[in-house]
């Protein structure tokens, strides 16, 4: 079984997942650079999800690839020239990741069931759709991507199964993982950050 999953991988399967441990292990570390290997990681990536007809989560990772870039220059500038801090989302904020969660998922549904010859519309749009507003909360440095990051693991390692991405399954477990680490870690951040000022 085990061999088999090897001689099944590819290339590009192999160093996508490689350049997106790098990415997720610097993110939690609140490296700005994460976004770098983000970017190598993802671009092999849109490889994988075209050939493999998961196309909520190709147009996902070119999603991906814009915010890498815009999430590395906001976290390395931001509106104050200055590194971003981490925060918590306003109330604002939350409406429009809900907003996000809503509307890529009635657009992605209605494209894969439209459009393409997609077998899973319905589980391929909640990934994206959950992963989306994370990685726009994670390019404005706010705690809670981590949790929509997971919603979106959690319904994407059964479906990367499904789609025989057993390597792509095992990274996103893994990813599952360091996410409630991310999150744990952030938060000790912000509560350093609260008790500077008291």
């Amino acid at each position: 079984m085990m061999q088999e999953i090897l001689q099944q991988t590819t290339l590009p399967e192999w160093f996508g997942v490689f350049f997106s441990v790098f990415q997720v292990l610097l993110a939690r570390k609140n490296n700005s650079n994460n976004y770098l290997f983000g970017i190598a990681g993802v671009s092999l990536t849109l490889y994988v999800m075209i050939t493999s007809k998961l196309y909520a989560e190709f147009t996902l990772n070119l999603y991906y690839l814009v915010m890498s870039i815009y999430g590395w220059l906001y976290w390395k500038f931001g509106k104050r020239k200055s590194e971003t801090v981490i925060s918590e989302t306003t109330k604002q904020e939350k409406l429009i990741t809900a907003g996000i969660v809503i509307g890529t998922f009635s657009l992605f549904w209605f494209f894969l069931t439209h459009f393409t010859d997609s077998d899973v519309p319905v589980w391929d749009s909640l990934v994206s759709a959950f992963a989306w507003a994370g990685m726009w909360l994670m390019a404005r440095r706010k705690i809670e991507n981590w949790i929509l990051l997971n919603l979106s693991n959690i319904i994407a390692i059964p479906l990367l199964i499904h789609k025989d991405l057993y390597l792509y399954a095992f990274l996103t477990a893994f990813l599952f993982i360091v996410a409630i680490s991310g999150y744990l870690e952030w938060r000790k951040i912000i509560y350093k950050k609260e008790n500077a000022y008291t």
